[in-house]
């Protein structure tokens, strides 16, 4: 057991009880620093104090009781074990249900005391890692990269450059790892951050109907002047849609079918699901692919698996504006799962877990769908049959499922499908 584990501040006014309580301490292979004075224990007991607080109850000045509402007043999670004589129980009983770790009653036996401080320090430890976690967290959020991996130490270095260099980037990676949010923070960190970042969605902005008013003259390309113009998931692009955006990205106008086309100053950054790189058309690949890039999956970089879930439920339990529950050693057992959905799976988990959804025997399962995946997946079967069934005729599916076309093309953002992939597959 580590000094820091195993720390114990012992507080009894009493010296002969104070020594034979310390001495059973350390024979368990704990740290004690033992006090007679509960002010001068107080002066030591706040956030960074490492270990447990055992106090007697029955002391001059300040009581144990009192001492505890100190520290819990700047630690709740400061685990505090009080020693009691039989009048005091009942009061012991309530500062237990006031978050006191646990107590015991005098004459106390040895091995309970430090069976209760060894499972005191262990939560503890965990709570301090917890925390240093969620600074780390903080501290590596460079650009929104977490992480302290390779991959993700050499993006954030790269990070200045890709900013400063303006020039149209290509990033590829599996689905869910965060290529978004790279392209978002290299907007951010660049000179156009003054300006619109556009994010069109390569497979909606496919549909017929879309696709004019996207490169008209004052249309949605045209606002994003001086502006990044992010192209999510190109592979999901049309061949109609490849062309004009071969034509932007060579000419940097809009309007061609206007008198006069509107010239625009604008970066393109594109995400392209790795798998499907051979989608994009070769000229337009190679057009924004000359710096290329990779976020890695979650499978490449399993060290950052605590650090990044300790990152989203921060940012879930803000988001649902309630306190983050404690991690306690479920980062570390999340490191040893598979993400096949990557971040965007471990943050859907995150938000679970603030909500209290997330339970062990999920985890015991190896994930096991919950209502609203199974909804989804069912969702997603009925949709993908529909298309196949009109032989890729998006009006013809709409039709069949009975629902609004910008229903539909909500519900196929919302799941990730890509349209294209079937076309003429039954």
């Amino acid at each position: 057991m580590s000094a820091a584990a195993g720390t114990v501040l012992l507080v009894d006014d009493d010296a002969d009880a104070r020594e034979a309580t310390r001495q059973l301490l350390m024979l368990g292979g704990f740290s004690v620093r033992a006090l007679a004075d509960p002010i001068e224990a107080s002066r030591l007991l706040g956030p960074e104090f490492p270990g447990v607080l055992v106090t007697d109850v029955r002391m001059p000045r300040l009581s144990g009781i009192d001492l505890f509402d100190q520290v819990r007043a700047r630690d709740p999670e400061l685990p505090v074990i009080l020693i009691t004589g039989h009048g005091d129980v009942p009061m012991a009983v309530d500062a237990l249900k006031r978050g006191a770790w646990d107590f015991l009653s005098k004459p106390f036996d040895g091995d309970a005391l430090r069976a209760s401080v060894a499972r005191a320090s262990a939560a503890r430890t965990l709570v301090l890692e917890n925390r240093a976690l969620r600074e780390d967290a903080e501290r590596s959020a460079v650009g929104g990269l977490i992480g302290d991996s390779a991959p993700i130490r050499a993006l954030r270095a790269r990070l200045p450059v890709l900013a400063e260099a303006d020039l149209d980037l290509l990033i590829e990676g599996g689905d869910g790892t965060g290529k978004t949010m790279l392209a978002r923070a290299i907007h951010r960190s660049s000179r156009r951050a003054r300006h619109r970042l556009t994010v069109v969605d390569c497979a909606t902005a496919s549909a017929p109907e879309i696709l004019p008013s996207l490169f008209a003259r004052g249309g949605t390309i045209s606002r994003t002047h001086r502006g990044t113009l992010l192209l999510a998931g190109l592979h999901r692009a049309s061949d109609a849609l490849q062309d004009r955006l071969a034509l932007l990205a060579e000419t940097r106008s809009v309007g061609a079918d206007a008198r006069e086309p509107e010239t625009l100053d604008l970066r393109m950054i594109a995400t392209v699901l790795e798998t499907d790189r051979g989608r994009v058309r070769p000229d337009l690949f190679h057009r924004l692919g000359g710096m290329p890039l990779r976020m890695p999956p979650l499978s490449e970089r399993r060290e950052d698996i605590p650090l990044l879930f300790a990152f989203l439920v921060a940012r879930a339990a803000e988001g649902l504006r309630q306190p983050a529950p404690p991690l306690r050693d479920l980062p570390y057992t999340l490191a040893g799962r598979d993400w096949p959905g990557n971040v965007r799976e471990l943050a859907n988990y995150a938000e679970r877990f603030c909500l209290g959804l997330a339970d062990a025997a999920e985890n015991a399962a190896g994930g096991a769908l919950l209502l609203g995946d199974r909804m989804d997946a069912f969702e997603r079967t009925l949709i993908e049959d529909a298309v196949r069934a009109a032989d890729g005729d998006v009006s013809r599916a709409v039709v069949a499922l009975g629902i609004p076309r910008k229903t539909f093309y909500y519900r196929v953002k919302r799941l990730g499908l890509d349209l294209s992939s079937l076309r003429g597959r039954r």
